[in-house]
């Protein structure tokens, strides 16, 4: 009866619109209630759960990320993209992708992905003449690299709720090669339906141009090599790493590229506290959601209830993936994490899966929530920068689909993927 009063609760208040922190500390307020379990019970958890020292890299790095996109950078990696990508058939979903993949390596946020590379892609890609669906489906897919490619918040999030001190550093590394294989898989869609489609062909504009782009830049890119470099080495912790990136990032903006300025920045701070307040409320909130379901020993039932279907280790993997699909689709990324995995990590260890390699599969599985509707977040901002129903992008996203699910299968069943790059530096 408690669980149904939890479940049934937070559906009803999700189906009202209320939002995704205020549903999950509601549901977990009257399972208390039923429970008989003192209500201030909740917000202690709550406050544990935000507790964590390694938390304290999410404002830094959702930061470094607005100012980065306020600083121009964005356009500068579309700028380096076009040159490297753009020749080929329907050149600027090429550019798209590619320029995606550069900002997700300073960014790390699939939102700010979407929002940077649509603001400066899409107009540009409609003005060629592309239909409007091809460049949100491109730009909305395109973003979901970005979780991949270090730097990550919610990989810091994953981290801190593994309880398994699961090694930020490592995660970062593991995300790096998926990252890559999604991005080329996605740049071949991209392709495909532009041939489909009979989009023109663009022209390499030579070296010069191509050089002077790389050059200006560096700079940005640097950003990502200074976090890695830093960690890696042992110079400072990701924590650290995330602070330094906003030193950096407020340097170029300002002295570098001279692109930034003290309203840019004053903006960068209101909406990053926002972005960060809403975060971190919903991390607090489903921390409280999962204590719930440890009460309610859902983990324990969720494992024994897998365990019923198969024993087989491919089974078990694809039945938690069908599983995280389906969630992704209807609630935000970072709730679910704090959520799932608690539940999912007990079970997938005993089978030798690594817990650094079950992150990276989260990683790019709420990822694919995250365009798909009816909570497709990162989809809505492209569509809404396109000036497109969403209806419309989801009749012809299909074969964008299916190139981020290829990725999911060989990043869930070639573990070497996400595995080889950590193993190899800590030899």
């Amino acid at each position: 009866m408690e669980l149904t009063v939890l479940l049934l609760t937070l559906a009803v208040l999700l189906a009202l619109g209320v939002p995704v922190a205020f549903a999950l500390l509601g549901a977990s307020l009257a399972a208390f209630f039923v429970l008989d379990i003192p209500l201030v019970v909740a917000f202690q958890r709550m406050a544990a759960g935000v507790s964590v020292f390694n938390l304290m890299a999410i404002p830094f790095f959702i930061f470094a990320g607005d100012l980065m996109y306020r600083a121009g950078i964005a356009t500068r990696l579309v700028q380096v993209a076009e040159a490297m990508f753009g020749r080929a058939r329907g050149g600027l979903g090429q550019v798209n992708v590619g320029a995606s993949m550069l900002f997700g390596a300073v960014s790390g946020s699939a939102i700010a992905s979407a929002s940077a590379m649509g603001s400066t892609l899409i107009p540009l890609m409609k003005e060629k003449g592309y239909d409007t669906d091809y460049a949100v489906n491109v730009t909305a897919t395109a973003a979901i690299v970005g979780l991949l490619i270090p730097p990550s918040h919610n990989m810091i999030i994953y981290a801190a709720a593994s309880g398994t001190g699961v090694s930020i550093g490592d995660l970062f590394l593991a995300g790096i090669v998926p990252g890559i294989l999604t991005g080329l898989l996605l740049m071949v869609v991209a392709w495909m339906v532009a041939v489909k489609r009979g989009y023109p062909a663009g022209t390499f504009p030579g070296w010069r141009p191509f050089l002077r782009a790389a050059t200006f830049a560096i700079p940005g890119l640097m950003t990502a090599i200074i976090i890695m470099g830093g960690i890696l080495s042992g110079i400072f912790t990701p924590t650290e790493s995330s602070a330094i990136a906003v030193i950096y990032t407020i340097l170029i903006g300002f002295f570098v590229y001279r692109t930034l300025d003290w309203r840019q920045f004053l903006a960068a701070a209101l909406q990053s506290v926002k972005t960060t307040a809403m975060v971190l409320l919903i991390i607090a909130a489903a921390t409280a959601f999962g204590f719930a379901l440890a009460i309610l020993e859902v983990p324990a039932g969720m494992a024994g209830l897998i365990g019923f279907l198969t024993d087989n280790p491919i089974l078990i993997l694809l039945i938690v993936n069908v599983i995280l699909l389906l969630l992704g689709t209807f609630m935000d990324m970072a709730p679910l994490i704090v959520i799932t995995t608690p539940i999912f990590l007990p079970v997938l260890a005993p089978l030798g899966i690594d817990p650094v390699h079950f992150g990276i599969i989260m990683m790019l599985n709420l990822g694919i929530g995250l365009v798909t509707p009816p909570v497709g977040s990162v989809l809505f901002v492209g569509a809404a920068v396109g000036g497109i129903p969403v209806e419309r992008t989801v009749r012809t996203i299909w074969p964008f689909y299916g190139a981020l699910l290829v990725a999911l299968l060989l990043v869930s069943y070639v573990p070497e993927l996400s595995l080889a790059l950590p193993r190899w530096f800590a030899t």
